[in-house]
């Protein structure tokens, strides 16, 4: 190996191409070399190349991990499913439910060449026109997400719709009692807000549950600039406004923390507002929008659960690669603005 087995955190190359050798026999040669892929800060994302072909492999992270997060095979189900549909994915090569071979399930995919769009600063770098055309593809994408119909994807079974977002209200409140680092006074106030608000189940469809710019793989400029939506370790059947929410919330936390611990390309000159994207939703053929309210606490709760899950690893020193020193501050914030998005009139 041009790695030494165990040189990278999360993944023994040799002990991986014995396996993958096994499901694809030939796809990658003997002689491997990997890297981990910078950025992410859930789940661990590999290139790993001959020299020749290269593939992307993905598992989970070090350390804590809640029993219903980091879902390999959720992300594997999901994106082979949507192969061949309005959505673009990246291809799916195999999928290891067997810890023994890295210490946790993965699987295997196809590099897709494009760039997850993270800073303001990076986005600045394309232009203001290219940036509200790279938003606009973004959240049309997101609308033909939602128009397909699980069923004739064979995802007919992929979650509970009934009881989805009282599910979801306990789900992260769980989350949190599994990662809380500290106490904090207004999550329990925003889960208590949430309980109690909780609006009727609507029509069903595909959440992606993390859908943000920089878990898309874009190519600006291009006419297609979005090349595969990744990241679906939180994907399920529920209520799709959900994922517009998110979005939401993912483009103004910039505001919120004061940037730095967390993506702002928001920011940047020619990002479309909140108004534009919900417009762009609605006219792509995406779900019928109206009060947001509970939906955006849920969506900042949630964010804030997440954020403190890291910042819960990085303590523990269990984090791989930089610029998870100052997650835990984004927290609070983001908690104060789910408080004050339900507060109603």
């Amino acid at each position: 190996m041009s790695e030494p087995a165990g040189a990278l955190p999360g993944l023994d190359l040799a002990a991986f191409h014995t396996w993958y050798d096994a499901q694809r026999p030939g796809d990658l040669g003997v002689d491997l070399a990997g890297r981990l892929i910078a950025g992410g800060k859930s789940n661990l994302t590999y290139v790993v190349t001959d020299g020749t072909t290269s593939r992307v492999v993905r598992r989970p992270p070090l350390g804590h991990v809640q029993a219903t997060a980091h879902d390999m095979g959720r992300e594997f189900t999901a994106m082979s499913a949507l192969a061949g549909s309005e959505v673009p994915v990246p291809q799916m090569f195999a999928h290891c439910t067997d810890d023994a071979v890295l210490g946790a399930e993965f699987y295997v995919m196809s590099v897709v060449e494009g760039e997850a769009f993270r800073t303001a600063e990076q986005l600045s770098a394309v232009g203001a026109e290219q940036t509200a055309a790279l938003a606009r593809a973004m959240t049309e994408v997101l609308a033909r997400l939602h128009a397909v119909v699980p069923e004739e994807v064979g995802l007919g079974d992929f979650g509970r719709p009934a009881g989805f977002l009282e599910r979801q209200v306990r789900r992260w409140g769980r989350q949190l009692e599994g990662s809380a680092t500290r106490p904090l006074p207004d999550a329990e106030a925003l889960l208590a807000r949430l309980s109690g608000s909780v609006p009727p189940d609507g029509e069903p469809g595909i959440v992606h549950g993390d859908y943000r710019l920089d878990n898309l793989l874009t190519v600006p400029g291009d006419p297609a600039p979005v090349k595969a939506v990744v990241d679906w370790e939180m994907a399920t059947l529920g209520d799709p406004v959900t994922d517009v929410a998110l979005l939401l919330v993912y483009d103004n936390l910039g505001s919120i923390t004061g940037g730095g611990a967390v993506a702002d390309a928001s920011q940047a000159p020619g990002y479309p507002d909140r108004e534009t994207q919900l417009a762009t939703y609605e006219e792509a053929g995406g779900r019928p929008l109206g009060d947001l309210s509970f939906h955006l606490g849920l969506a900042y709760l949630k964010i804030a659960v997440i954020l403190e899950g890291i910042h819960h690893r990085y303590l523990a020193g269990q984090t791989v690669g930089e610029g998870f020193d100052r997650v835990g501050e984004a927290v609070e914030p983001l908690l104060a603005a789910g408080l004050d998005a339900t507060k109603g009139p």
